[in-house]
């Protein structure tokens, strides 16, 4: 899913919310773009400059560019890691600007009420990673479309994701479920 999902914005909004697993507190740094579609997801132990510098080679692995700007809040670890990691990005830490990236956190947080809690750090890692892609297919910003648009993206969408779900690719191999349930009825 992440090689078709290409490249994404070119203005990062990084955030870092911690989550406790077996009691214990995890830190779950979440970078979207402008769009506040997902680029990626780490769940790691700490939040200092190592964490950062660790989660912004990955961020720049997945997307193999550097982005134009850079918007976080004032945790320290992110300007000590942009400085060695990404020296030439500009780095914004103003007050409410981050907001897009906080408002992100939010599924995450209703789907781990949904679970109750996360098993592992590894768990939370996994099933977060992929929340995000999927989330990024079916999250469409309906304001800026007009109806018939939005109704065949959702389309697009739905047949993706079903395609995942079923282990099919390509369009002519997925039978509709309403076909398929006539054809074994008879």
């Amino acid at each position: 899913m992440k090689r078709r999902q290409g490249q994404l914005g070119d203005t990062w909004y990084l955030d870092a919310v911690f989550v406790t697993i077996r009691g214990e507190r995890q830190y779950l740094w979440r970078a979207v773009d402008q769009d506040g579609d997902v680029i990626d997801i780490l769940v790691q132990s700490r939040r200092d400059r190592k964490a950062a510098k660790r989660f912004f080679r990955k961020l720049l692995k997945g997307q193999g560019r550097v982005p134009r700007r850079l918007v976080t809040d004032k945790l320290r670890s992110y300007s000590a890691a942009k400085r060695t990691v990404m020296p030439s990005v500009v780095h914004s830490t103003k007050q409410y600007e981050n907001n897009r990236a906080e408002v992100s956190h939010q599924p995450t947080r209703q789907r781990e009420r949904q679970m109750r809690k996360f098993k592992s750090p590894g768990q939370a890692q996994r099933f977060l990673s992929v929340h995000g892609l999927v989330q990024n297919l079916f999250r469409v910003g309906r304001h800026l479309l007009q109806a018939r648009h939005n109704r065949e993206l959702r389309g697009r969408a739905s047949h993706l994701g079903r395609g995942y779900v079923c282990g099919v690719t390509r369009r002519e191999d997925a039978t509709p479920r309403h076909r398929v349930a006539r054809e074994t009825s008879t």
